[in-house]
């Protein structure tokens, strides 16, 4: 099972975490998750290879948000290139140098909060829905309502 599934693994996890050690060490846990729960796999929901890139991408989206990670990346030294304090300067942010915080500023409040939350912030659909303590069903809604519109704005911005 590992010789055959363990490369498509290994490249769903690298993309998540960007790093090749961090990915070594994930790929022996979801193995190891896959080996624990093969008995929970049901073919009548879907193939064996999405059950198991599903796992693999929960334990590395799971890895991330670990305390230990964060911990890890706050060691972490500052790269050259954020004591470059002149060009960081003439623009706040990325989206500002395109003009997008205009477009956002046009949005209502309550869909400017969700885009914040889950495009800025990180957080997931159901991170938001416990933050701003709303059913998780409204939230997929509102975002799916907040991104119409920032669609539409975007289209008259042009």
């Amino acid at each position: 099972m590992y010789d055959h599934y363990s490369g498509a693994l290994y490249g769903v996890i690298l993309r998540i975490v960007q790093s090749k050690d961090y990915t070594e060490e994930i790929i022996q846990d979801v193995f190891v998750k896959i080996w624990n729960s093969i008995h929970q796999y049901d073919s009548s929901k879907g193939r064996f290879y999405t059950w198991m890139i599903n796992i693999a991408r929960n334990t590395a989206i799971d890895y991330l948000k670990s305390k230990s990670f964060q911990n890890e990346l706050k060691n972490q030294p500052l790269p050259d290139f954020v004591y470059n304090s002149a060009e960081l300067s003439t623009t706040n942010n990325s989206s500002d140098f395109i003009g997008f915080s205009n477009v956002l500023e046009s949005l209502e409040t309550d869909k400017k909060e969700l885009i914040d939350l889950a495009y800025y912030q990180g957080y997931t659909q159901n991170e938001i829905s416990e933050k701003l303590k709303i059913p998780l069903g409204t939230v997929k809604t509102k975002m799916r309502n907040a991104l119409m519109k920032l669609k539409d704005l975007l289209k008259d911005y042009q």
